[in-house]
């Protein structure tokens, strides 16, 4: 039953096909109507069209159904209504034709709406397929990125308890440095996975990102955040650990680059670096390192993170802190 509805459909899509269908169809009938001739008694002149007509309009469509139609009610016409031969027209002739179109209409417009309501349902059903299979997929990729936030935040933590071991006055301070970065990551997680942004372009969300933070860190009226990015796509778990990344780096330059200071500014660019990589870059114009400071050598939690990050992105992170901090990332894209 499926293989005749996909034939069935396969010649409604075809033109030529159904065109054929209905000339063929047409040619059977007269010639049928012919045979009959000498059977029938008179007052049957559509008989053996009708027939054609459903089945063209059935199998071919709507268009073919029309020609198969036209092409029967004329030779009806001409050859089965008096006077034969003739396109006479009176009163019963013009009842008949008139009683012959109703009926075809009608049969045809049935058909006609009865396969557009099967194309919708057919075509709903295919939506509803695709949004659960796109639902599905986006479950499993929560689940996924749930388990490894759940593995970042337990890292973090211990992360706390090193320095908590190795200073047990530093107890509150560790404690609210991890409730600061839990909620950050929190944070970029609900971005994500909302439907109103899974769609942003790399740059607005990149923008958006860094004034969320500049808004948390209450520092939106005196730091300039902005954006150069090129529309690069990125698979959901990368700009994952890439969002935590800038992150880290923007909340190091809030905290320490504009100590002291009532502002300043702070520029991401992402752009395509030596084909097949990506190049970030965080740059600020604060107070920068000292000259002796080595990043890749600290063992502060902010060091440990981004170093961290930068190997999940299988990346190379340089840091530079003349004239301002600049944060260079490079990583496969």
């Amino acid at each position: 039953m499926h293989s005749i509805a996909q034939t069935i459909s396969q010649i409604r899509n075809n033109a030529i096909i159904g065109y054929i269908i209905a000339v063929a169809a047409f040619a059977m009938a007269l010639l049928t109507r012919f045979a009959l001739q000498d059977v029938l008694p008179p007052g049957f002149p559509f008989l053996t069209f009708f027939p054609a007509v459903i089945l063209t309009a059935f199998v071919a469509g709507t268009r073919p159904g029309i020609v198969c139609a036209t092409l029967s009610g004329i030779a009806a016409w001409y050859y089965f209504i008096p006077p034969f031969g003739a396109f006479g027209m009176d009163v019963s002739t013009a009842f008949a034709l008139g009683f012959y179109t109703f009926i075809v209409g009608v049969d045809i417009a049935l058909f006609h709406f009865m396969f557009k309501a099967a194309d919708q349902l057919r075509s709903e059903r295919e939506v509803t397929a695709r949004l659960y299979e796109r639902q599905r997929t986006m479950f499993q990729e929560l689940q996924h990125r749930v388990a490894n936030n759940m593995s970042v935040v337990a890292a973090l933590l211990n992360m706390q308890k090193r320095k908590v071991a190795a200073d047990p006055t530093t107890a509150s301070s560790a404690l609210d440095e991890a409730a600061k970065r839990i909620g950050i990551m929190s944070s970029i997680h609900r971005r994500l996975y909302d439907p109103a942004s899974a769609e942003l372009p790399i740059h607005q969300y990149f923008d958006e990102l860094g004034n969320d933070l500049l808004r948390a860190a209450k520092k939106g009226a005196n730091v300039q955040f902005t954006v150069d990015a090129a529309a690069v796509k990125l698979d959901m778990d990368r700009l994952m650990t890439l969002s935590l990344l800038v992150s880290e780096l923007v909340t190091n330059s809030l905290k320490h680059g504009f100590a002291g200071r009532p502002g300043g500014n702070i520029w991401l660019t992402l752009h395509p670096f030596d084909d097949e990589k990506l190049e970030l870059t965080v740059r600020d114009d604060g107070h920068g390192l000292p000259v002796d400071y080595d990043p890749l050598s600290g063992n502060g939690l902010g060091t440990l993170i981004t170093q961290a990050l930068s190997q999940q992105l299988n990346g190379t992170l340089h840091i530079e802190g003349q004239g301002g901090t600049t944060a260079r990332l490079v990583f496969p894209g």
